[in-house]
Order: C-alpha cells, then structure tokens, then sequence
C-alpha cells in the first residue's frame, strides 16, 4: 500500500475546516476545493469573478508547486459557481493557466459557496 503524504503550504490559504490543502497518495494528488482567498490575510479576495478566479487559480497552483506538481499534471477537475453566467470568464482565464494541458472537467451551478465566494475549483493530479 502506497504511503498517504498531507501536502501543505503558506502560499495558499489555510484550511478553514477539518482537511487538508492536499493529500498525496496511489501516484495521485487530490486538491480540496479552494475558493478565492487572499493567502495573507485569510480573507475574500476584493473585486468580481475575474478576480476571483485568478485568485482560486493562484492557491491551486501554490499548493500543486508545494507537491511538487503543476497544471501539466492535472487530470480532472470541477469547478463550482453561483452563477453559471460567468462562465465565459472563467473559461478564458482557466484556459490561460492549463494552456494545452488540458484537463478533463465539470462545471457545475451551485446555491452558495463558503464565504460568500462566486468560483470554486478543486482538482485531481498526478503526484
């Protein structure tokens, strides 16, 4: 049985629960959910989706750099958002961090998302 390695670094925000930034194991990484929060003060990015995106995306390739990983190692991911009308802009800046490596993903609509946030993006890499 492969060792379980916890993945964690301070450029990303911390966990605001009970887990784990990321967790290594079987040859894979498994990223939680991270929403856009400001590494440095643990609060909501200010501004609209186009931020919020960046910053969800800045926190998931800290914590991919952290395992020793990057966008080019993503297999899946999922993307969450209140609102499926920013969609379009979220692809646009998804799509500039994975370039062609391209992912295989589901974007979803939901109610609400923790702290308020409009996005969403957890992922699945190899280790």
């Amino acid at each position: 049985m492969s060792e379980r390695k916890t993945v964690s670094t301070d450029r990303a925000p911390q966990a605001i629960g009970p887990y784990s930034q990321a967790i290594a194991g079987g040859g894979l990484l498994f990223l939680s959910g991270q929403i856009p929060l400001d590494p440095a003060t643990g609060e909501l990015v200010e501004g609209g989706i186009t931020e919020q995106v960046t910053r969800v995306l800045d926190n998931l390739q800290a914590v991919l750099v952290a395992a020793g990983s990057g966008f080019d190692q993503v297999l899946r991911t999922t993307v969450y958002l209140t609102d499926l009308g920013d969609f379009a802009t979220m692809n646009e800046i998804y799509g500039r961090y994975f370039g062609t490596a391209r992912p295989a993903r589901s974007t979803v609509q939901v109610a609400a998302l923790p702290r308020g946030a409009r996005v969403e993006i957890d992922v699945i890499a190899q280790a």
